[in-house]
């Protein structure tokens, strides 16, 4: 079955890194645009940076940019989200999302927790 799982979630201080995993399982990966979403208590959830099915474009949320970098390895299965500078506010449940805009079907993955904090 299809299965997107995160991990490399933690707690960080301001000014730390953390770099975030996802890996598929299930579905044909290399057809997938990836997309990494986050959902801080209380808030909306939110599009933090996407990446295309060969890996060579990207895009960030304003509140992001320069400071997270998405990758994938699609001989893998797998997605990144490389996070430095980390700040209190980027606090939140990090989710990655497969999208197939051929066949309009998604998948989400269950989240990996991300605290930012002295």
């Amino acid at each position: 079955q299809v299965q997107l799982v995160e991990s490399g979630g933690g707690l960080a201080q301001p000014g730390g890194s953390l770099r975030l995993s996802c890996a598929a399982s299930g579905f044909t990966f290399s057809y997938y645009g990836m997309r990494w979403f986050r959902q801080a208590p209380g808030k909306e959830r939110e599009f933090v940076a996407s990446v295309s099915r060969s890996g060579g474009g990207t895009y960030y949320a304003d509140s992001v940019q320069g400071r997270f970098t998405i990758s994938r390895d699609n001989a893998k299965n797998s997605v990144y989200l490389q996070m430095n500078s980390l700040q209190p506010e980027d606090t939140a449940v990090y989710y990655c999302k497969a999208e197939s805009t051929m066949t309009g079907l998604e998948y989400w993955g269950q989240g990996t927790q991300v605290t930012v904090s002295s």
